[in-house]
C-alpha cells in the first residue's frame, strides 16, 4: 500500500513526481496558530511537528517551496518554519495524504484542521511526534 520513503534533506534531492510527503519541522520555541476557522493553539517547544502534505506540481516543487525562507504565508504550514526549522521531509511518489494520516494515527494532532480544511477524512494534517520522555 505504501512505497517506500526516501527521506531528503533538501528539495532538489525529491523527484519531480506527484506524491504525499511528510515535512519534518522541529519547533525551537512554542507555536501560535492564529489562522481563518482555528482558534489560537499552542503545541509545545522543541517537539518536532509533521506536516502531511499532497503537492501539486510534483514533490520538488512543492517542497522547495516549503524549505525556502523567507516566503509568504500561503498555507497553514508556511506559519511553522517561523518558529523553527525544515529538519527534512519523508516523500512517498504516488502516495495519499490521508492514508499517511490515518498511518500515523498514533501521534498527537495538535491543532484540529490544520492543512486539513479541505479534509473531510481527517482531524488534522499535523501531527506532533513525541519528545524524548514524553509517554
Amino acid at each position: 500500500m505504501f512505497p517506500e520513503a526516501q527521506f531528503i534533506i533538501t528539495a532538489t534531492d525529491a523527484p519531480a513526481l506527484p506524491g504525499a510527503y511528510v515535512l519534518v519541522i522541529a519547533l525551537d520555541q512554542p507555536l501560535i496558530v492564529t489562522a481563518p476557522k482555528m482558534r489560537a493553539t499552542c503545541c509545545r517547544p522543541a517537539a518536532i511537528s509533521i506536516a502531511v502534505r499532497r503537492g501539486p506540481g510534483g514533490l520538488r516543487a512543492r517542497l522547495s517551496r516549503h524549505m525556502r525562507s523567507p516566503k509568504s504565508i500561503r498555507w497553514h504550514v508556511d506559519r511553522l518554519p517561523e518558529t523553527g526549522r525544515v529538519d527534512g521531509a519523508f516523500v512517498f511518489p504516488d502516495g495519499n495524504e490521508c492514508a499517511l494520516v490515518a498511518r500515523l494515527s498514533h501521534l498527537d494532532a495538535p491543532i484540529a484542521g490544520f492543512g486539513s480544511t479541505d479534509c473531510r477524512r481527517c482531524r488534522s494534517h499535523l501531527l506532533a511526534w513525541p519528545r524524548e520522555g514524553d509517554s
